[in-house]
């Protein structure tokens, strides 16, 4: 299964369609979970009163179906207006809540894994990214290349060509599954989910390996030398956005207490502020693909750590970097486009000491500041990058072939073995029973030997 997504050029009565649509598909969504929520606070109202588990209001399935037999006996009354879009639209929104639904069962139950999911909540019409999504109907593309044409929309033009679908959909090997229109930083979009037949392919250089070392400073170090510079798209546009923040802050804005409507002034305001911020975003994003497409491409087997984004955010002070450099979405990349390009990725668990090593001898500091950047090894008298180092000993992580627990970090049961000399820590000696004295003196961490691990 893979995405395609093009730009809308859509008219401003094609506009309202699609609006309408997506409208529909908040409603939908809004109606079930306030379903939900009176059958589930009535039924625990009637436990209270001692009244028979048998004897219970009738619980509401929280699956696709169910809701949807719910909607459809219900919709007259609801929404009068419903045969003015099409169905898929009701869809759309029950689909999204029978997913919430089930995600936040989940992970009560513990059969999600990640953080706790919070119960559903209602969609703002105005907060609420506008989506619908059409899986039946008339959905193609043009011959043209121009243009498409979705269910009860009509034919759309593009802002750009499709002609990487078009090609596909051409010779047989894609699938048009479903259409997802969506608006982004004041602009449609529609993205195809396509089935796709793909051919076998083999990187350029199939029997190389490279450690990538991510980071702040640099966004990617790699074994060979090389570094990428980290663009920091967020922090070049953070005067424009304080700017536009501060613009939008003095107009009349929303206020739900007493109802109060936007200006036209703080909707000009708040559409440029969304612009500056959908730019950040595509700019990082076109930065990411380009960098794990040309990894993928180019080298048969890539190494990346498992490293705790969730954790690491916390930090107030390097929060803002990190999520700017984009640490989780580069893992997420190369995961399926090393499979795409018949290589593999490979994730050294995330307590695998890879700054700390050598990358020469094998020594392992017991201590490595963050503010030391570069590594200079005491047995072997190796100087070099702090990053450059770490991604050399990623590099020789699948070399050594340290164990299979290498290939999947996240489920390591134990720290990841070294390859190499290890330091060893001395440990104090206890005193006796009839014996009182202080600890021997402790030796320093250059003082360490060197061992070879087994």
């Amino acid at each position: 299964m893979q995405a395609y997504r093009f730009a809308l050029d859509p008219a401003p009565v094609q506009q309202r369609d699609i609006l309408a649509h997506c409208g529909a598909a908040r409603v939908a969504y809004n109606w079930g979970l306030a379903t939900v929520k009176a059958v589930m606070d009535q039924r625990t109202a009637e436990r209270t009163y001692g009244v028979p588990d048998e004897l219970l209001t009738p619980s509401i399935g929280w699956n696709l179906p169910a809701l949807r037999r719910a909607w459809n006996a219900a919709k007259g009354d609801v929404a009068p207006w419903w045969v003015e879009c099409s169905k898929e639209a009701y869809n759309t929104g029950l689909d999204g809540l029978a997913r919430a639904l089930k995600n936040w069962a989940d992970s009560r139950a513990g059969k999600r894994a990640g953080r706790l999911v919070g119960f559903p909540r209602f969609k703002s019409k105005r907060r609420a990214t506008p989506s619908v999504r059409f899986t039946t109907g008339v959905i193609r593309v043009e011959p043209d290349r121009k243009h498409v044409v979705l269910p009860r929309l009509g034919r759309i033009k593009l802002h750009e060509s499709a002609r990487k679908l078009a090609r596909r959909i051409d010779n047989g090997t894609a699938r048009i599954m479903s259409a997802t229109v969506r608006r982004e930083g004041g602009r449609w979009h529609v993205s195809f989910t396509c089935e796709v037949e793909r051919t076998v392919r083999a990187p350029q250089r199939p029997n190389a390996t490279v450690g990538v070392d991510l980071g702040v400073k640099t966004l990617a170090v790699l074994s060979t030398g090389e570094m990428v510079v980290n663009p920091k798209h967020l922090a070049g546009a953070s005067r424009k956005l304080r700017r536009l923040s501060r613009s939008v802050s003095r107009k009349v804005g929303p206020d739900r207490r007493t109802g109060q409507r936007v200006s036209k002034r703080w909707e000009r305001a708040n559409r440029a502020l969304g612009k500056t911020h959908h730019r950040v975003t595509s700019l990082r994003r076109d930065g990411i693909h380009k960098l794990t497409t040309r990894l993928t491409s180019e080298y048969g087997t890539v190494v990346v750590e498992d490293l705790n984004v969730a954790g690491m955010v916390r930090n107030r002070k390097l929060a803002r970097s990190i999520s700017d450099a984009g640490f989780g979405e580069i893992r997420r990349q190369l995961a399926y486009k090393t499979e795409w390009s018949g290589g593999r990725l490979v994730t050294a668990d995330r307590w695998y000491p890879s700054s700390k090593t050598c990358s020469g001898c094998g020594a392992v500091k017991a201590k490595l500041p963050l503010h030391v950047r570069t590594y200079v090894c005491q047995s072997c008298g190796m100087s070099l990058d702090r990053d450059e180092n770490a991604a050399r000993n990623l590099a020789k992580l699948v070399v050594a072939g340290s164990g299979p627990e290498t290939l999947n970090g996240r489920g390591a049961d134990r720290k990841t073995p070294l390859a190499g000399r290890v330091t060893t820590k001395r440990q104090p000696r206890a005193a006796q029973a009839d014996q009182t004295r202080t600890v021997g003196r402790q030796r320093s961490a250059v003082d360490h030997v060197p061992t070879f691990a087994h």
